[in-house]
Order: C-alpha cells, then sequence, then structure tokens
C-alpha cells in the first residue's frame, strides 16, 4: 500500500483550499455567503482524512498526543499555504485596502463622533498601511487555531471511538 504522509495529505487539502478560495471570489460570492464555509468542511475533512488514516496503521499507538502530532503535520501545512496566498493576494490586490479603508473611514464618520477629521484620516492610513500585515497574523492565527480544534476534536472522538 502507497502510504501519503500527513505533509502530503497537508499539502492537497492546502491547495484544495486555495482553489476553492479562488473560486469564491472570482465568481463574486459575498464574503457573508454560508459557501464560505466550503473551505473549512475541506479543512476538517482533510485532518480527518489524516487521523482516520493514522488510526489504521500498525504504528497507531492510542495516544492522543501522538494522533494529535499526525493532524500538527497536516495542519501547519495548510495554515502555511493560505498564509502565503493570504500576503500574495493582498499584495497583489492592494485595491481590497483601499475599499476596506473606505469603509473603516464612513464607520468612523458614523460612530466615532469625538474625533476631528484629521484624527480619523490619521486613523484610516494608519489601518490601510497595516492591511497586509493584519490580514496575514489573521490567516496565521484562524488557521492554527481552527487546526488545532478540527484535530483536537478528531483526536478525541478517535480515542472515544477505540474504548
Amino acid at each position: 500500500m502507497n502510504k501519503i504522509t500527513p505533509l502530503v495529505k497537508g499539502l492537497i487539502t492546502g491547495i484544495v483550499m486555495l482553489a476553492t478560495t479562488l473560486l469564491l471570489i472570482y465568481t463574486n460570492q459575498p464574503a457573508n455567503s454560508g459557501l464560505q464555509y466550503i473551505v473549512y468542511v475541506l479543512y476538517a475533512g482533510g485532518i480527518a482524512w489524516t487521523l482516520i488514516e493514522y488510526s489504521r496503521l500498525d504504528s497507531y499507538t492510542g495516544k492522543f498526543g501522538d494522533i494529535f502530532g499526525q493532524g500538527f503535520r497536516c495542519f501547519i501545512i495548510v495554515t502555511l499555504i493560505m498564509v502565503i496566498f493570504t500576503a500574495v493576494f493582498s499584495l497583489t490586490h492592494p485595491e481590497i485596502a483601499e475599499e476596506a479603508a473606505k469603509q473603516y473611514k464612513a464607520d468612523l464618520i458614523i460612530n466615532e463622533k469625538n474625533k476631528t477629521p484629521a484624527e480619523i484620516e490619521y486613523m484610516v492610513e494608519s489601518a490601510k498601511k497595516q492591511f497586509t500585515t493584519s490580514n496575514i497574523s489573521l490567516a496565521i492565527f484562524g488557521t492554527l487555531i481552527t487546526g488545532s480544534l478540527f484535530t483536537a476534536v478528531g483526536a478525541g472522538l478517535l480515542l472515544m471511538r477505540r474504548k
């Protein structure tokens, strides 16, 4: 049997998630569309694939740390792929930062009555400069936390099923 490593499974999962994300972007799906959850289902599926295949191997120990380690190897590659994608996409589409800045400014004008126009303009410019960095940070932590959660739940379910 040809064993696919968790790293390769992470690569496959990340590429499928990336392709799905691009499909959603270029078909102009709204950001609040329920279709965005497809990416999370794919992510959970890739991690589940990794964990379930590991549980079927002879080297399966039934220890939480070992199972989690297999999932970690998968989701760390997915995180890397999604962070690189976020950085490249954000840097190659500065119009997204411009649009976000316009929306932020409109929100500040409505909600921040005690700010001067100069203060609002400074806040908007700061947000625009930090747009890519903020998106990368969100991608890192969001993908890591979600992957950790999916892996912990999957490992827990496998351990409960074994008993």
